[in-house]
């Protein structure tokens, strides 16, 4: 049986470390962990996000994933919103979920991610 999810794997072109490290490190303040020795040839890299971890792997013949993507639970929507457009994140807000406030963007090769905060009047 299925008890949790343990991470999500997102694809990266080679050579994506630096802007994995900048985005999903400095600009969504996920903790870079350590990848096993094992993987490190690799390349990419993995963060921490609450109990499951998000790894960024390298793919041979990249292409973004542009409907598939994860959902970020975030504490306050409107300081990541004023983050993202601080960095020219361009973000498409979405409001077909009641009692969600969420928009989307994308990281820097094009995956698309989804980011929500339940409304605070539910």
């Amino acid at each position: 049986m299925i008890a949790r999810i343990d991470h999500v794997q997102l694809a990266a072109p080679a050579g994506c470390e630096a802007a994995a490290r900048e985005f999903y490190g400095a600009i969504l303040g996920l903790r870079e962990i350590e990848k096993p020795e094992s993987l490190r040839g690799r390349g990419g890299c993995w963060f921490q996000c609450g109990d499951q971890q998000i790894h960024i792997g390298v793919e041979v013949e990249f292409r973004a994933a542009k409907k598939a993507h994860p959902a970020f639970a975030v504490a306050d929507l409107a300081k990541m919103r004023e983050s993202f457009e601080a960095h020219g994140i361009k973000i498409t807000d979405d409001d077909s979920l009641p009692e969600t406030r969420r928009f989307f963007a994308e990281d820097p090769w094009g995956n698309r991610l989804e980011f929500l905060e339940a409304n605070s009047s539910s």
